[in-house]
């Protein structure tokens, strides 16, 4: 098993330590978390709320204002 020193932030320590499972050590948690985060990049799965399209660039922004414009003009 490799050894590395590590530096985290503060915030990112809190995060770990409300991470861990009963009994968990803090070693084990961060092994646990990045293990996870890396499998989730190197997946490249979307998640399933996320749309795929195209369309205008501030749609997220403005999605309410298009529909209104959609609706009103029928």
């Amino acid at each position: 098993m490799a050894r590395h020193t590590i530096h985290l932030p503060d915030q990112t320590e809190e995060l770990v330590r409300r991470a861990a499972l009963k009994g968990e050590s803090f070693s084990a948690t961060v092994a646990r978390l990045v293990e996870a985060g890396a499998r989730a990049i190197q997946g490249g799965a979307s998640p399933s709320y996320i749309g795929v399209g195209e369309g205008p660039e501030d749609l997220g922004i403005n999605a309410e204002s298009y529909l209104s414009d959609l609706t009103s003009s029928r």
